[in-house]
Formats: structure tokens, sequence, C-alpha cells
């Protein structure tokens, strides 16, 4: 993965919001890409507005990570170098109200895209993991070291996988994988023409609060102000989704140097609260977020956010955008498709 020399990656859950981001990154480092999304929480859009970013072209396969005939079909039909898996699904919520489903997609489709990897020897993943693995933390920054213990199906999904993976090296040390515990993705890309666009309801803050900002919603509900934090308000570290994906590229790199399992927090270090987020969205978009304070949500941790040092350290990497760009990255997408995609 060195220098220029070409690729071709698998990207799972390609036309998602952070796998559409990762898609640009490896277009315009000089990788050859292909999407395998079965479009359940994503648009075939997203895709067609890489392809404009970047003017280059990537292959897309519409299907569903557990069908094992269109597995073993693209390892047969590409030479993937690596695969990069953004594939599952990602609400807590709708996790404890459909657990199975949670452990059928996240985890079986883990296991099925390992299997279809090894039979092709395609050896080097990278897989979207997430700090909903530590649960509740009890010290902050939360380090790679920091106790996992996931409270909901989505986290305990993220953490099988993890231990899947764990197993999976320990029996064959000659795989290369990357476990990325992501914080709080938020923004688009700097052209306006991706972004986040969550087909219900959102679950995330930033996704909700430009959605109230266009007039899609009426106002932002805030889950609790009584907190121990000096707003009262819960405190989070988002980070970019450019920065993100630029540290997926960082841990193909480190993963090209020799076999290993290696875990990595991506997130800024930097503990942003609640109303932070809204008042920096006002600043950005120049207009007035309406909220109202109800009652905390079940297993919400007051505070949380990262220790990025390892991945600094061993990675290169560091996230390079702050709140306000954030922000107006996110704001820029939404006016332009205020509708997202359906636009």
């Amino acid at each position: 993965m060195k220098g220029n020399s070409q690729k071709t990656i698998l990207v799972t859950g390609g036309a998602g919001y952070i796998g559409s981001h990762m898609c640009v990154e490896l277009l315009q480092t000089g990788h050859q890409v292909v999407v395998l999304d079965d479009l359940s929480n994503s648009n075939p859009k997203s895709l067609q507005a890489v392809e404009r970013i970047t003017q280059k072209t990537l292959t897309f396969v519409e299907g569903d990570i557990r069908d094992t005939r269109i597995l073993t079909n693209l390892f047969e039909t590409h030479n993937f170098s690596a695969v990069l898996h953004f594939a599952g699904l990602k609400a807590v919520g709708e996790s404890v109200e459909h657990p199975v489903q949670y452990y059928d997609v996240n985890v079986n489709g883990t296991l099925k895209l390992v299997d279809a990897m090894a039979a092709a020897a395609c050896k080097t993943l990278v897989f979207s993991s997430s700090a909903t693995v530590y649960g509740i933390p009890e010290q902050m920054p939360i380090s790679e070291c920091s106790p996992t213990a996931a409270i909901n199906p989505y986290g305990r999904s993220k953490l099988m996988v993890e231990e899947v993976l764990r197993d999976l090296y320990a029996s064959d040390p000659t795989w290369r994988i990357s476990l990325l515990r992501y914080f709080n993705p938020v923004g688009a890309h700097a052209s306006g023409e991706i972004g986040e666009d969550p087909h219900d309801v959102p679950n995330n803050l930033m996704p909700f609060i430009s959605q109230v900002a266009v007039g899609r919603r009426d106002q932002l509900n805030v889950f609790g102000d009584d907190y121990g934090t000096p707003d009262g308000t819960g405190v989070r570290d988002y980070i970019h989704v450019v920065d993100l994906a630029k540290g997926h590229l960082k841990a193909l790199q480190h993963l090209a140097d020799t076999p290993k399992l290696a875990i990595h927090n991506l997130g800024t270090g930097n503990g942003y609260s609640v109303m932070d987020a809204i008042n920096a969205f006002e600043r950005a978009s120049g207009r007035k977020i309406p909220y109202q304070v109800v009652e905390r949500r079940a297993g919400d941790a007051a505070t949380s956010y990262a220790d990025p040092r390892k991945a600094n350290q061993e990675l290169g990497w560091q996230a390079e955008y702050d709140l306000e760009r954030m922000c107006a990255d996110a704001w820029r997408w939404q006016s332009n498709y205020p509708n997202g995609f359906r636009d």
C-alpha cells in the first residue's frame, strides 16, 4: 500500500455516509474501488457524487454482505489487495428493539466476508468498529487499554466482531487486521456533494441539528441538562468524516509493513457539549436552532472523548478539522440538499 502503486480495494457499505467519503479518499490516492452495498440505509446517488468529486469511476455491486454467492463472485472477479468493512447496522435504539437482526448483519455478515477473503487469499482488513465498545467509561480520556463493556446490542455486535477478528489473527498470523474505534463522525465533504443522509429520523445529534436548521424538523430534543459537565449537557468527541476517512488510509499503510492486528481510536481528543454543537451550528448556518430539554436517555454517558495518541504515534494520523469546520461542511451539504439525496 506504499507509494502510489494502484490497488483494488473492496469497500463494503461504500454508498453510506462514511463509506462514500472513504471512496473519495481512495480514488484520489490512485486506488481502484469496488463498492458492495445493499442500499438499506444509503443511496446510489452518493456514489455518482463521489465520481463527480473525483472525476474517476468506481464499480458498484448492489448486494447483501451475508450473500455468499455475491461475495464469492466478487473475489473471483477482482484481485482485491484489501477490504474496508463498513457494511452494518448502526442505530443503538433499533439494536435494542431488533437485536437478532443486528447480530445477523453485523456479526454473521463479517463471518461470511472473512470466509470469502480467506478463500481468495485476501488477508488485509480494516474494520469499522466503534467507541460504543467501551460502554460507559470510568475514566477520561478513553484509550485503547480502557475496559470494553458494551451496553447495547449494537455495541456488543461490534465487540463480538473484534473478538472474532482477534481469534482469526491468533489462528493465522498472516492476516493484517486493523480495528478502528470511531468516536462521533460528523461533517461532510467540502464540495457539499456528499454528507450524512439518514433514511429515517436521525439517531445522531449533528444530522438532527442540520435538519432543524434547514426546516425539515421543528426542534431538537436535548437529552438532559443536569450532567456533571460545564453546561450540564452531554460531552462527546466529534470527528470530521474526512479526517476519519484519512485515518483509514493511514491504517492501510500501517498494515502494509508486516502482518499484525492493530487497534486504534479515531477521535480528536476534544470533548464538545450538545450546547457547543448547537452554538457552532448556529454560527455556521446563520440560523437559530430551536431546542427543548427532555429527560436523559438510559445508558448515555455524561462525557466521552478519545485519547488519540496511539493513532498519532503509530499511524502518523491526527484529526485536522475543528467543530467550526465540521458544522460549516455539514451545513453546506444540508443546504445544498435539504432532503438529502432525495432532492
